[in-house]
């Protein structure tokens, strides 16, 4: 089962995210078969970290959760809240597999809550650009309740753009980076 996990940043943790960097890249070198995607989200200036998604492959929604609350920066404070819902791979791909690299032009996170009509969205045509996306689902993996993307594209407005974000009740959209050691 697929998970979508968005851990958000709690105001000023800043410095404590940085002395905990180490212990949080062990901590993932240890679900890296596991991983389809990481990496930071930061505010407007492309600096401030603002959150970290993750998108595993794990057995349950137990194994979901002890992932994302054993994490050792939510363990030690750094995060005002975790998003964990169940999520499909429409791509099929892992962010290591991205034609585009890992580098090559701005990268974003679009996060979009309260589903339209339907089943789940559409994958659009042009998947050039696309890192990773597909739908967020209700516990039971039944009920269509989002969808997330990571998206390359010049502006958080061309990244909205791939959802056709007009039909969700709430977008966000966040700079991103390919996630991982330095």
């Amino acid at each position: 089962m697929e998970y979508f996990c968005y851990h958000r940043d709690r105001a000023g943790s800043t410095g404590l995210r940085e002395e905990l960097t180490e212990a949080h890249w062990s901590y993932m070198d240890g679900y890296a078969a596991e991983l389809i995607a990481r990496g930071p989200t930061f505010a407007a200036d492309g600096e401030t970290p603002t959150g970290s998604v993750h998108i595993v492959d794990l057995p349950d929604p137990a194994a979901a959760r002890a992932f994302a609350f054993d994490e050792p920066n939510y363990q030690a404070g750094a995060f005002r809240d975790v998003m964990v819902r169940r999520w499909r791979n429409l791509l099929g791909r892992t962010m290591w597999d991205f034609p585009g690299g890992p580098t090559e032009g701005a990268r974003h996170l679009v996060l979009a809550l309260g589903a339209p009509e339907g089943d789940g969205p559409e994958l659009p045509s042009d998947r050039d650009d696309l890192i990773a996306f597909g739908p967020l689902l209700s516990d039971d993996g039944g009920t269509w309740v989002g969808t997330a993307a990571l998206v390359r594209a010049d502006s958080p407005e061309r990244a909205r753009a791939v959802l056709g974000a007009d039909a969700y009740a709430s977008v966000e959209t966040h700079d991103w980076e390919f996630g991982g050691r330095r």
